[in-house]
């Protein structure tokens, strides 16, 4: 069973259907989907809305290691995100030298404002924590205590990992930047950084049609043939 972990926003909940359709579409092995939303972590994740902060996941993404009982390996992804690939696939790379396991983008933003007029925040590590793979017996660290005290540069730049050298590299097709990355084929996972094509102003980016074709495919429902029901 692979565990994967979605961020999740009332203002983007179409982003999050259809990125799960995606997942479970073309997994080749059982998957649970657990959504990061703010209505089921209260007792949890406590801390105040901070002023930069675009996205309701933006911290409750680094609850994950904990949320699975500090054990096996997990899965975080932002949900403005589309899979084209298998996750097996992505589940197999976890390597036990590594406490986490990301794709190392060198990402800086040229906007200071993205999708529903949210702040756009350009530091260092920018984007590595929007697909994490998790070793999550090595993140003991990220205890909801951590996590609701941790400035946001601390979680997002993995100060809470003793080294660096704890975070091993994804390959580059399992988070292509749209509207940043050269379009290429063959991507694994893209993501829609600076806003979705379910946001009128995007709808016509990069990737858009791949998204709304999965957004038919998950809302097309057909009746079985007796052959097939039996």
């Amino acid at each position: 069973m692979i565990r994967v972990f979605l961020g999740f926003d009332p203002r983007e909940a179409v982003a999050y259907n259809v990125l799960a359709h995606s997942i479970q579409a073309r997994a080749s092995c059982p998957v649970a989907i657990v959504p990061l939303a703010l209505s089921q972590l209260r007792g949890v994740l406590s801390r105040e809305r901070h002023p930069l902060q675009s996205t309701d996941f933006s911290f409750s993404r680094f609850l994950t290691p904990y949320l699975s009982d500090f054990a096996g390996w997990s899965i975080f992804m932002d949900c403005d995100m589309l899979v084209l690939d298998d996750v097996a696939t992505l589940y197999a790379l976890r390597d036990e030298r590594y406490a986490v396991m990301v794709v190392k983008h060198e990402h800086t933003p040229r906007e200071r404002v993205k999708f529903l007029d949210q702040p756009q925040s350009a530091y260092e590590k920018k984007n590595w924590s929007s697909v994490m793979l998790f070793n999550n017996a090595r993140c003991r660290s990220l205890t909801p205590e951590y996590v609701n005290t941790a400035s946001g540069l601390e979680l997002h730049q993995f100060k809470w990992l003793p080294d660096d050298a704890l975070i091993g590299e994804l390959p580059h097709a399992w988070n292509h930047l749209v509207g940043y990355d050269p379009p290429r084929p063959g991507r694994s996972l893209v993501h829609y950084t600076l806003g979705g094509p379910y946001f009128d102003e995007y709808r016509d980016c990069e990737y858009a049609g791949e998204w709304f074709a999965e957004r038919d495919r998950m809302l097309h429902a057909t009746q079985r043939s007796d052959d097939e029901a039996a």
